[in-house]
C-alpha cells in the first residue's frame, strides 16, 4: 500500500505520524505554560486601549478658548499642594489629546510625577497610575517576557515553536476519509474520555487557522528582518514603501495579532479566541494523563501539577 493510500484509509500506521505526535506531545508539555501566558495576556492587551483608558488618571476637557496657566503660576500650584519638593521638570505644551501638564517634583529620594489641570492648577493625580504601570507590565511580559530585547527574540523562537506545534497537529488531527468529519464535531453526550479528546480535536480544526496566524505574527513581531528581507526580494523596487502588497499583508498580519479591531464585538469574539490555546493545552494533558498515568492511578489534577512543575524545572 502506498503511502498516499495508508494516509487517507489509515494513518494512524503511518510511522511519520507517530513521530510526528510525539513531537507534538513533548512541544505542548514543553511550552505549556509559555502558552498559557500568551493566551491569558494576549487576551487581555486586546482591551488594551479600555484598560488603559479605565485606569489613567482622568483629564479634564479640552478647551483651545481657555488660559493655560503660566509655568510660574503651574509651579506654585504644584509647590502649594506639595510643600518642601522642588520641581525637577514641567511640561509646557497642552495637547488636544491630552490636556494636562506633567511635574516632577523631588524631595530628597522621594520622586513624585503628577499631572497638573492647567487651566486651575489642580493636581489630578499620577502620570502614570498603578493600572497603568501593571498593563505596561502586561505587555512586556506578552512581548519581551520582562526580558527586553533578548526576551523580544527568544519570545520569536517560542513563536516558531508554536507554529511547528500547530503543523505538527494539523498532520495527527487527519484520522482518515472515513471519520474525518467525527473529528470536527463534539460529542457532549460521551464519556469524559472520548469527550476530551473531541474539545481537543474539534477545537484544533476550527481555531487552527487563527492560532497558526497568531503563531507566524508573533514571529515575525519579534525578528521582522527576515519578513521584510522576503517583502523586499519579491517587490517592485520603484514601488513605495509601507504600500506595497508584502507591506499591505504584514500590517494586517500584526492587526489581526493583536485584534485592532473598531467594532466592540470583534473585539470580545478576539478575547474569547485567545483562551483556546488553554482548552487545547489542558485537553491535551489530560489526554497524556490517560496515556501516561492512568495505569498508576493518577488523578488527572495530580498529572497537571506533575506538568507544572516539569515545566517549571526545565
Amino acid at each position: 500500500m502506498t503511502f498516499r493510500r495508508r494516509f487517507y484509509t489509515q494513518p494512524q500506521a503511518l510511522f511519520l505520524r507517530k513521530a510526528l505526535f510525539q513531537v507534538h506531545l513533548w512541544l505542548g508539555l514543553a511550552l505549556g505554560l509559555y502558552i498559557v501566558m500568551l493566551s491569558l495576556t494576549g487576551s487581555a492587551l486586546v482591551l488594551r486601549g479600555e484598560l488603559d483608558e479605565a485606569f489613567e488618571t482622568p483629564r479634564p476637557a479640552f478647551e483651545p478658548d481657555r488660559r493655560v496657566l503660566s509655568p510660574e503660576e503651574l509651579t506654585a500650584a504644584a509647590l502649594r499642594a506639595y510643600p518642601g519638593y522642588t520641581v525637577s521638570r514641567l511640561g509646557d505644551r497642552v495637547r488636544r489629546r491630552n490636556p494636562v501638564i506633567e511635574i516632577w517634583l523631588d524631595r530628597g529620594a522621594d520622586h513624585k510625577e503628577r499631572l497638573l489641570n492647567p487651566y486651575t492648577g489642580e493636581d489630578l493625580g499620577d502620570a502614570v497610575t498603578l493600572g497603568t504601570r501593571a498593563i505596561l507590565w502586561l505587555a512586556s511580559l506578552h512581548d519581551e517576557l520582562l526580558l527586553g530585547e533578548t526576551g523580544r527574540f527568544w519570545n520569536g523562537i517560542g513563536s516558531a515553536l508554536v507554529t511547528l506545534l500547530c503543523l505538527t497537529g494539523a498532520f495527527i488531527w487527519w484520522p482518515g476519509i472515513k471519520n474525518w468529519r467525527r473529528s470536527m464535531t463534539v460529542k457532549w453526550k460521551a464519556a469524559w474520555p472520548r469527550l476530551n479528546f473531541d474539545l481537543h480535536s474539534a477545537a484544533g480544526f476550527w481555531f487552527f487557522a487563527i492560532i497558526v496566524i497568531w503563531a507566524i505574527s508573533g514571529v515575525y513581531l519579534a525578528i521582522p528582518q527576515p519578513f521584510g528581507a522576503v517583502v523586499d526580494y519579491f517587490s517592485d523596487p520603484e514601488a513605495i514603501l509601507g504600500d506595497r502588497a508584502g507591506d499591505i499583508f504584514l500590517r494586517w498580519l500584526v492587526r489581526i495579532h493583536f485584534g485592532r479591531w473598531e467594532s466592540d464585538s470583534l473585539k470580545a469574539i478576539w478575547v474569547v479566541m485567545g483562551l483556546v490555546p488553554v482548552l487545547l493545552l489542558v485537553t491535551g494533558v489530560v489526554m497524556w494523563w490517560q496515556r501516561v498515568f492512568r495505569k498508576r492511578v493518577v488523578s488527572p489534577a495530580a498529572a497537571v501539577a506533575v506538568f507544572v512543575l516539569t515545566a517549571l524545572c526545565r
